[in-house]
């Protein structure tokens, strides 16, 4: 299932994802800094949403209190959530 998430407290304006059977494909950040999303983006393709949320939520980017591995966290949260909904 795909899903866009509008970041906040980061360069990126936003993240989209798919989100099949717990495993998260096709990651997509817009805006921010190129190299490191391509980074995170092959990092998490083909995980498990739950082990990709562990190893990112609360990172931080410098002095913010958010990062976009951060972002990305709180997208396959609320994505969890869209699909629990669902069910």
């Amino acid at each position: 299932m795909k899903f866009a998430y509008r970041t906040t407290g980061v360069c990126a304006q936003q993240v989209a994802f798919d989100l099949t059977d717990g495993i998260v494909k096709d990651v997509q950040f817009y805006g921010g800094c190129p190299g490191n999303q391509m980074g995170i983006c092959r990092l998490v393709e083909g995980k498990n949403v739950d082990e990709v949320i562990a190893s990112l939520k609360g990172v931080r980017c410098g002095g913010k209190p958010t990062s976009c591995p951060d972002q990305l966290a709180c997208a396959l949260e609320a994505a969890k959530e869209e699909i629990a909904k669902r069910a």
